[in-house]
């Protein structure tokens, strides 16, 4: 089993990683998830500059055999762009999710619907690819099924909570989504740190 240590750019990604079904998934692939995971506390932390602290906190309280880094591409041009701003030789696997990892929640189709209680959702036809950021489409579906008026809420980390462990997001169901490469990329670089 192979020991992975993981730095993240904020704290809906910790609260995905740490999940009870996150960990069972990685259980199931012969990955341990090291403990802590390492918040950056934003994507401006991820630069050569500032990310070595991080990834010292990693590999001195996690103690991995590998470290992955989890962030979004947000307003980069592309995923290059972002790994040659990130630029550490030290991170085993750089992911990089789409936009924003709520595109993620969006490609989680069963999770949705039981988020908005409304089965007339029929799921996001190409959730990583919506026309302005993932967490706008979320209030805009809101709205179109008739869920309450605050949508998602205004607080990222409340709704990634609640999304996680209240209406069971499943990374896997993300990944099999036919248009939400980043979370299938991810699985399968997780998977393939096993064999490195």
């Amino acid at each position: 089993m192979v020991r992975v240590g993981f730095v993240v750019e904020g704290y809906c990604e910790k609260i995905l990683l740490e999940s009870s079904n996150f960990r069972q998934w990685a259980i199931q692939h012969n990955i341990s998830i090291c403990d802590p995971i390492i918040n950056a506390c934003g994507g401006g932390n991820l630069c050569p500059k500032n990310i070595h602290s991080s990834i010292t906190d990693c590999r001195i309280l996690a103690n991995p055999e590998k470290i992955m880094l989890v962030t979004d591409l947000e307003c980069d041009p592309c995923v290059t762009a972002t790994k040659a701003r990130i630029g550490n030789e030290y991170i085993d696997q750089i992911l990089i999710a789409q936009k924003a990892l709520e595109a993620w929640f969006m490609a989680d189709t069963e999770a949705m619907l039981r988020w908005l209680k409304n089965e007339d959702f029929q799921g996001e036809p190409k959730p990583e690819n919506t026309a302005d950021m993932p967490w706008y489409r979320l209030k805009e579906i809101a709205r179109e099924h008739h869920k309450d008026k605050r949508g998602p809420g205004t607080k990222k980390i409340r709704f990634a909570k609640s999304m996680i462990n209240k209406f069971g997001f499943s990374i896997e169901r993300a990944a099999n989504h036919p248009n939400c490469p980043s979370a299938k990329y991810f699985l399968e670089k997780l998977q393939k740190l096993t064999y490195m």
